[in-house]
């Protein structure tokens, strides 16, 4: 897949939000070829910036919402909020299958499948992982949900949907978690995950400030 350009939310002297597209890394890679990245379209685009840039990321395949710090007060600023989980986060899925509860709570440790990364497996000695989730819709084949992530371990949304010990209904297009061709689904080219809420304080005014983005499915 290659990435579309990335759209610019939200720009001020100490913070930017983007709208970053499927199937762009969010920091470089190893080599030139992954080299292009959130980080690096952002400092072209901003080459005052003093950095470091990154706040969380998102998995390549996600599209959505990011938010990245001008200055390294700013960043500092912002990562707290996400390590004391004050960061409104909302995610919208499409997930196989029709999901039968309209919500509920998925409460499972995860941790680095160590022979197989960059995959995580649910495992007693892993790290604690919640996800609430709330359907926002039924297909024929597929499920639209609303997810609220409480922690934000690596992949945990998408281990925690297609574990059945979590919800059981792999999101689409998901190469790591899902069959290559869901029973009943028609096949997608990406990833059906899209962070499209994120509300947070921004640095300088300390305002908060909640930015949308429509999922591009």
């Amino acid at each position: 897949m290659t990435p579309s350009e990335m759209r610019i939310l939200h720009a001020d002297a100490r913070s930017v939000v983007v709208d970053k597209p499927a199937g762009l890394l969010s920091v470089p890679g190893r080599g030139d070829a992954k080299a292009d990245c959130v980080a690096a379209r952002v400092r072209t685009a901003f080459p005052d910036a003093s950095g470091p840039l990154i706040v969380h990321r998102l998995d390549m395949d996600t599209s959505g919402l990011m938010i990245l710090g001008l200055d390294p007060a700013a960043q500092r600023f912002l990562s707290a909020q996400f390590e004391r989980r004050r960061v409104e986060k909302v995610y919208t899925a499409l997930v196989a299958g029709d999901v039968q509860q309209d919500q509920g709570l998925i409460d499972l440790p995860l941790r680095p499948d160590w022979p197989n990364r960059p995959r995580q497996i649910v495992a007693d000695n892993g790290r604690a992982s919640r996800t609430r989730y709330r359907v926002a819709s039924r297909e024929i084949d597929r499920t639209r949900l609303r997810i609220y992530p409480e922690t934000g371990r690596t992949h945990q949304i998408r281990v925690h949907v297609a574990d059945p010990r979590g919800l059981g209904h792999p999101i689409l297009g998901d190469p790591l978690y899902s069959q290559a061709e869901q029973p009943g689904c028609d096949p997608v080219s990406r990833l059906m995950l899209h962070a499209s809420t994120l509300g947070i304080r921004l640095p300088g005014t300390r305002r908060l400030r909640t930015f949308e983005s429509q999922p591009p499915f």
